[in-house]
This record gives structure tokens, C-alpha cells and sequence, in this order.
């Protein structure tokens, strides 16, 4: 079975999280499952949810069809507090032996190699760390190794791209001052930056720093899917010169060219985003972003423990055995490498 990393779920934000190493009854991750699937590393994700959205976020994946609301900004002070806690989910799992915090290239090695699973720790939205930039050091030495500046809503620092389809990424400013800094800051730190939440003009703000590698960690192709959260050919071509990637996202919405929200969704059409990525920018430029626990997912994949469906599934897509390995793993590798410090 091929090692997967996958580069992005919200299982630790789910109510069930305790569940997370003995296994949770519904949802599509935990521990047991991961290894059923084969999936041995991948980001796991800090979001607060939106004021008023009672449901801890886990209302959001039945609200991202054609369009939604403007989301509601969420103040530091919130944020700051809600993701201190759900860090400490993480960091107790490995203080466990459940799982190691991946902070260094070798983490993630010996979790391909048989060692816990690596596990990477990422805030989607910023808004946890204070304008001033300082509480962005105490999250380094917790072990935060990825950072989306937005969720798809406005913040200190950026600008989200709000759910719409069809509709181009092109909307609203891009990033702040204080955005820019983090941006820098991050690349000081060894912080990966992730673009799969920011609109077009921050994702060209981005690229202008050049701070690391173009990573969107859980997009799809706008030619396919023309939802607000995909990726241009211009962007894509962007990431390919970058040296960086585009995790194929599961997320139905975000792959199917009506944008419907719906999980009766052929497994091959997540294959036929990473084909199109490949055929423009090169296939070690393409790997896999989920979305678990965050959205709805093709019903044939199931959970975490259906990934050898995709990996055949990308077999059946045409790329070869090696290919398919750089997808599932190598790829990630290299671009957590070259930002990571």
C-alpha cells in the first residue's frame, strides 16, 4: 500500500475529536482508519468557526453549494483562545504516542518509514496570531509548520475568498501590510504559507514575496470547476514555476463542473483534476488535499480508509506507478523541505 500524505482535514475540530486514536463513529478520519487507508502523514487543521455558526463549524459543509453568505470576521481574542485548545488536542496525541507533530523533514520520514503518523500543525485563518506578529513565535516552537493567512472571510491580514459559482477568484483586495509581514515572517520561521483560502490579488502578493514554494494545499481547477475557490491556468502556472503544488481538494463543490454539493460524485473526477494539473504544470506539481471532515466528499471514496480507491483511480488516469507515488507523498516531501527550516 502506497504511503499517502494528505495536506488538509478538520477532524480535530470535529465534536467526536476525543475519538481521534480509538475511532470515531462517523466522519471520515481518525487514527484506525489512516492506517486501513494507508495514510501515514498530513496537515491537520485549527479553524474557528464564524460567530453565530452553532454548530462548531460542522454546519459548514451543507452551507458551500453554487454561494453563501459573506462570512463574519472573527475577533483575535476569540480565535486566540479556540485554537490554543484544539492545538492541545494535537499536542496531547503525540505526548500519547499516537502520532508525531511533524517540525523537521524527518519527522515526516519516519512516519513513510513505519514510525506514528506525522501530523502537521496548521491554523486555516490567521486570526489566532495578533497583528503585532509576536504570538507568531510561541506557535513556531509549539510546532505550527503551516499557516493560511485566511479562511473565506476578511481578516488583519487578507482578504478570503468568499464561496461563489461560477465565479472567477478575482475578488476583493489583496494583502494587508500586516499580511505582507506575516507572509515574510513566516518564511523566516519555516512556516508554510497556504493559498487554498485567499483570493487572486493576495495569491499574487504572495507570489510577488516569494517567501517559499506556491502552495494551495486543498484547491481544484478552475477550468473544470468554476467555484471562487480554484485555481486559474494563470495561477497554476504560477505554482508550477514556483516549485511549489496544488493538493487536489475531495470537496465535491469544488470539483464537479456544476458546483453541486452533492456525493453522488464519481471518484475519477478527482483524478481528472490532478490529470489537468499535471498535463500543464508537470505532475511533480500535483498532490492530494482532502478537505476530510470539512466538506462533502465523492460517496464512492467513503473515508480516509478508501484512499487506495484514488490511488487506483489515478492509475486508471494514466499516471504511472512513480507518479502516482510523487502524488500520494514525494511531492509533499519536497515542498514541506524547502520551506521548513
Amino acid at each position: 500500500m502506497l504511503p499517502v500524505f494528505d495536506g488538509h482535514n478538520d477532524a480535530l475540530t470535529r465534536d467526536d475529536h476525543a475519538d481521534l486514536a480509538r475511532g470515531r463513529g462517523g466522519g471520515h478520519l481518525d487514527l484506525p482508519r489512516m492506517r486501513a487507508g494507508g495514510m501515514r502523514g498530513g496537515t491537520f487543521a485549527i479553524f474557528t468557526p464564524s460567530p453565530g455558526d452553532g454548530s462548531g463549524g460542522q454546519g459548514f459543509a451543507a452551507r458551500i453549494g453554487r454561494s453563501s453568505p459573506p462570512e463574519a470576521p472573527v475577533s483575535h481574542e476569540t480565535a486566540a483562545a479556540h485554537a490554543t485548545a484544539v492545538a492541545g488536542r494535537l499536542l496531547r496525541l503525540e505526548r500519547e504516542g499516537e502520532l508525531t507533530v511533524a517540525r523537521r523533514t524527518a519527522d515526516l520520514d519516519a512516519a513513510e518509514g513505519g514510525g506514528p503518523p506525522a501530523a502537521v500543525l496548521h491554523l486555516e485563518g490567521a486570526e489566532a496570531i495578533d497583528p503585532g506578529l509576536e504570538a507568531l513565535e510561541t506557535w513556531h516552537a509549539a510546532g505550527l509548520r503551516s499557516l493560511g493567512p485566511v479562511w473565506s472571510r476578511p481578516n488583519a491580514f487578507a482578504h478570503g475568498v468568499p464561496f461563489a459559482a461560477p465565479s472567477s477568484p478575482d475578488v476583493g483586495p489583496g494583502l494587508t501590510e500586516r499580511g505582507a509581514a506575516l507572509v515574510r515572517a513566516c518564511g523566516e520561521l519555516g512556516i508554510l504559507v497556504d493559498l487554498s483560502h485567499l483570493n487572486e490579488a493576495g495569491f499574487w502578493d504572495v507570489a510577488r514575496i516569494g517567501a517559499g514554494p506556491l502552495v494551495a494545499s486543498h484547491s481544484g481547477v478552475h477550468a473544470i470547476c468554476p467555484s471562487s475557490r480554484n485555481l486559474t491556468d494563470a495561477q497554476l502556472d504560477a505554482i508550477g514555476a514556483s516549485g511549489g503544488l496544488v493538493g487536489i481538494v475531495f470537496a465535491v463543490p469544488f470539483l464537479r463542473p456544476d458546483c453541486a454539493n452533492d456525493a453522488d460524485t464519481p471518484l475519477s473526477l478527482i483524478a481528472e483534476h490532478a490529470r489537468y494539473v499535471a498535463e500543464r504544470i508537470g505532475p511533480e506539481h500535483v498532490a492530494l488535499g482532502s478537505d476530510f471532515d470539512g466538506a462533502t466528499i465523492p460517496a464512492e471514496l467513503g473515508d480516509v480508509a478508501g484512499l487506495p480507491k484514488l490511488v487506483a483511480a489515478l492509475g486508471a488516469a494514466g499516471f504511472s506507478g512513480e507518479e502516482t507515488a510523487a502524488i500520494c507523498w514525494h511531492n509533499w516531501r519536497r515542498v514541506l523541505d524547502a520551506w521548513w527550516r
